[in-house]
């Protein structure tokens, strides 16, 4: 029998802004786990990672640990491509150490000459390589003047496709009409996992986006350390920052979350712990993006002022304004902000109210907060402020309900959210059509575990499991959107989609609309048990019908959880050929950078035409050999052989030394330029 819960329990199982709500409980370690932490192996750690990958110029902290120490390891070697890593850098290493740790630091460096770089460890016995690719930015083709890019949290691919039921609806299996983002022309695959684990946070895959950089679960413009502050971690900079100091560009940040949770704090922060609010808001405070919308506003008010979660005195609003902001906090405000100033819009004191409270303006949930703006307006406004620039700007843009609302398995709020999100994007592709210098980007930072199984339908006289129709008993959903809005009139028709999740705790799901955002699970001592607010009658005796039994841990997990699954992609402007097949989450970020062409270095952009010696001669039915002893190359075409020194630099024909264009790629690989190569050869 399941336990039953308590009025206690029940009055704290609403959550009436539809704020994402976290299982925080202290993990269990049992005596194995205690005894592999104590005797844990010597070993050492580089950051940036093995693989990692760096626009030219990009700034970043530098960092090698040497980490569970039993002995003194004597001399440590820290070198790249064979010299000593603060030679390269140009700065010392901060030094620090515990009684079982050392650690080297350079804070705030940059490789500027694109290519490969290998770093090497050595310390006693012990020892690591890693190696590095850095790129510049490819300068040919139409360049983007902006960038917009759109974060559906959790979107997953059957999220897009609830999306397009519910706004568009189906007759005899065709959609009568499609999303804004099926229409973009480029698609992709994106995979997500972080550097610390297959399943990411919304952190960690919004850093990787704004960086080019994994991260770990929890970190936020980083490489996590071995130090208890959340805040010294080695940092990576993001592209808001460096658009901001490289072009003067303005930045906009917007989301329905606290502007300081995880996907819109990664626009600005650094730092190992996503909780850290009211330093992220000061983090805004400091980089100063020319729009800030969404909610949040505790963490800018003094603790002084009511609603306020912050411990200090410090008025972040009032300094934003000493700053020549205007404040907004309702859309009344926001409507009448000027174009012309930068612009800081907080519209609640926590996350902004799901979309369907605030359009039905549900009392129960948006409580005191009744004008909230919706996320298309808020868009627009983006817009309006930031195109003032003629240096361009880069917009983030998130749709954070999508993924709050999964997690508490309210998929129809959460697919509200996404209708409204994807209204935001067609506001941003009718401003990109108009100016055709806009990339727009539209993806996920990862996945939930909702799938459609059929529809759900109770006529006649089944409900529970018994009324989930599959296959042809599905027939097709009966939404009705009669004022054309792009959102069923109503969530609760005759037969609705059966939507099911499948990595849950135990809940209940009785396919019936909850008045306000519902947690699923509640606590009964010490144990995750379905909550029975979630239904329409939580006193129907019989409810057990309408149980889901869970697939996670009942100790630890009271809510859905994300999933590892590849999430879509989809672009359009300038650049967007680069998005395509199965991308991971940091190319994101290249991809951006490729469409603006940013140059970091002040390097002129090499415009040639390069081409693989090696691919050039086979083609022509030619061979290449490369003699490692004397560090040559011989290209030999129809009869005529080329010797590329790689050591001078210079090349030969019949001994004699000939006019040609040469180097080593990113990959170590010998290119010539076309023209010159033809020419030697002719």
């Amino acid at each position: 029998m399941w336990k039953s819960v308590t009025a206690a329990a029940l009055s704290v199982a609403i959550v009436a802004t539809g704020a994402e709500v976290l299982s925080n409980q202290p993990k269990t370690v049992d005596a194995a786990e205690t005894a592999a932490e104590q005797t844990k192996a010597a070993s050492i750690y580089i950051a940036p990672i093995d693989r990692a990958e760096f626009l030219a110029g990009a700034k970043f902290d530098f960092r090698v640990e040497l980490n569970d120490l039993a002995s003194d390891p004597g001399s440590v070697s820290i070198k790249i491509n064979g010299k000593e890593a603060s030679d390269v850098f140009g700065k010392p290493y901060e030094k620090t150490s515990t009684d079982k740790s050392r650690e080297f630091t350079v804070r705030d460096v940059a490789f500027s000459v694109p290519g490969t770089y290998t770093v090497s460890v050595r310390a006693g016995s012990l020892s690591k390589t890693v190696k590095y690719t850095v790129n510049a930015a490819d300068a040919s083709g139409a360049k983007a003047k902006n960038v917009i890019l759109f974060v559906g949290d959790g979107m997953a691919f059957s999220n897009v496709t609830m999306t397009r039921i519910l706004s568009k609806g189906l007759t005899e299996g065709k959609y009568n009409g499609l999303l804004e983002v099926d229409k973009f022309d480029q698609r992709a695959v994106v995979t997500t996992s972080g550097m610390d684990s297959l399943v990411t946070d919304s952190a960690n895959s919004a850093s990787a986006y704004n960086t080019g950089h994994k991260s770990a679960v929890n970190g936020l413009g980083i490489y996590p350390d071995n130090t208890a502050s959340s805040l010294d971690d080695p940092k990576v900079e993001t592209l808001a920052e460096m658009l901001k100091r490289s072009r003067g560009m303005s930045v906009g940040v917007v989301s329905t979350s606290e502007i300081e949770d995880a996907t819109p704090a990664a626009v600005v922060s650094h730092t190992r712990r996503r909780s850290d609010k009211p330093e992220i808001a000061e983090m805004l405070y400091k980089l100063q993006p020319e729009v800030i919308l969404g909610g949040g506003s505790a963490y800018f008010l003094p603790q002084s002022t009511p609603g306020s979660k912050r411990k200090d005195d410090k008025d972040l609003i009032g300094d934003f304004e000493k700053s020549g902001y205007t404040f907004a906090d309702s859309a009344t405000s926001l409507k009448a902000a000027p174009a012309d100033k930068k612009l800081l819009g907080l519209f609640h004191t926590g996350d902004m109210n799901v979309y369907y409270d605030r359009s039905t303006k549900n009392k129960d949930a948006l409580k005191s907060f009744t004008d909230q703006p919706n996320l298309w307006d808020m868009t627009q406004k983006a817009i309006d402020v930031l195109s003032q620039n003629e240096n361009g700007f880069f917009l983030m843009v998130e749709g954070a309900s999508v993924d709050k609302q999964l997690h508490t398995m309210d998929w129809e709020r959460s697919t509200y959210d996404a209708i409204e999100m994807d209204k935001a994007v067609g506001v941003a592709r009718k401003f990109a059509e108009k100016n055709g210098d806009t990339l727009i980007v539209v993806t996920a930072d990862h996945s939930h575990s909702a799938s459609i199984a059929g529809t759900y339908w109770e006529g006649d006289g089944k409900s529970g499991r018994e009324a989930v129709r599959t296959y042809e008993a599905a027939k097709f959903p009966d939404y009705v959107d009669a004022n054309k809005d792009g959102f069923p009139d109503s969530p609760d028709v005759s037969r609705k989609l059966a939507v099911v999740f499948g990595a849950t705790p135990d809940y209940y799901e009785d396919y019936k609309f909850s008045k306000v955002p519902t947690v699923p699970a509640v606590d009964s001592d010490g144990v995750y048990i379905a909550n029975p607010a979630s239904l329409s009658n939580p006193d129907d005796p019989n409810k057990d019908r309408f149980l889901h039994t869970g697939t996670l841990n009942p100790k630890t997990d009271s809510q859905e959880v994300h999933t590892a699954d590849d999430v879509p992609l989809m672009a359009y402007g300038p650049g967007s050929e680069y998005f395509q097949g199965t991308m991971d989450n940091t190319e994101v970020f290249f991809g951006m950078v490729n469409s603006l062409g940013l140059n970091l270095t002040g390097a002129k952009a090499d415009t040639k035409k390069w081409v693989n010696v090696r691919d050039f001669a086979n083609l022509l039915g030619g061979t290449v050999k490369k003699n490692d002893s004397t560090n040559k190359v011989s290209i030999t075409v129809n009869g005529q052989t080329l010797v590329l020194n790689l050591t001078s630099g210079q090349a030969s024909k019949n001994n004699k030394i000939v006019k040609l264009e040469f180097k080593l790629d990113a990959d170590g690989q010998v290119v010539a330029t076309s023209s010159s190569l033809l020419a030697a050869l002719g």
